[in-house]
């Protein structure tokens, strides 16, 4: 079985404990994700199955979007309302809640929460703070293309960001903006890249009726060149194609083969199989 799964997670599972469910529906062990979703938050989370797996690091679909609520008065060690509480401090409500969202967007740097799964030198950061180490603080760039609000009086906001943005990091750096302390109430993924909730299936539905989407149509952003003999892609000769792109998508009686990217003389060298 090959092919993208755009599942719609529950509250309470991990984004691998999907993946285990999937792998257990569809005995296989080839089963991975394209971004992690935190255990309370539900919504989309992209599943690759079987030779799909070796698309991920091709995929253009990245950019996602959330709802998601602030908690005011106090902060936590997890920046959400599932950790311990920190800090309490009174509610300042001095502020405008759509001007200060908007102060949100655009490029910049954001903290990485110490509850992520982003690694520094092969441990997670979640690793280092369940073992009580300190470590510098992680800051990465990311784009805010839009954020609004959904109802000011439960402070209930959407977003479309980059990959790679953390939404508990908003909501701790709103507060922070408000003269407050908050975190994290709900969180919401709504979509990714093209896929949204409409698109999204239980894991019931996937047991029973799963929708899978081809790896041709995930990467329909390449180029794609059909080749009638794969042998010398199979023993990942060099090739001279007809196109001017950086990276093409080579297929065989329209399955996908490989994807090859060109070097400093002209030629297209393989850069991963798909086989």
């Amino acid at each position: 079985m090959d092919g993208v799964l755009i599942v719609n997670k529950p509250a309470g599972m991990t984004s691998h404990d999907v993946v285990n469910q999937i792998r257990r529906i569809f005995h296989t062990k080839k089963v991975g994700h394209t971004g992690t979703l935190d255990p309370m938050a539900t919504g989309v989370l992209i599943v690759l199955v079987g030779k799909a797996c070796k698309i991920l690091q091709f995929l253009k679909d990245t950019d996602k979007t959330y709802q998601a609520e602030i908690a005011l008065g106090y902060s936590t060690d997890t920046m959400d309302v599932h950790g311990q509480i920190l800090e309490q401090k009174p509610i300042d409500w001095n502020f405008d809640f759509e001007a200060v969202l908007e102060t949100f967007l655009g490029e910049h740097q954001q903290l990485v929460p110490m509850t992520s799964a982003k690694k520094i030198n092969g441990k997670k950061l979640m690793e280092y703070q369940r073992a009580g180490q300190k470590i510098e603080p992680i800051y990465q760039n990311i784009n805010i293309y839009s954020i609004q609000p959904l109802d000011p009086e439960k402070l209930l906001f959407e977003v479309h960001c980059s990959s790679g943005t953390y939404v508990r990091s908003i909501c701790d750096e709103f507060a922070k903006k408000t003269n407050n302390l908050g975190c994290m109430k709900s969180l919401v993924r709504t979509s990714v890249g093209r896929f949204d909730l409409d698109d999204a299936q239980t894991l019931e539905q996937i047991k029973t009726n799963p929708h899978f989407y081809s790896i041709l149509s995930l990467l329909d952003h390449l180029p794609c060149i059909e080749i009638k003999d794969p042998q010398n892609v199979y023993h990942g000769k060099p090739l001279a194609l007809d196109t001017d792109s950086d990276l093409v998508l080579l297929t065989h009686d329209q399955d996908p083969l490989s994807i090859y990217q060109k070097d400093a003389s002209g030629l297209y060298r393989s850069k991963r199989g798909l086989w």
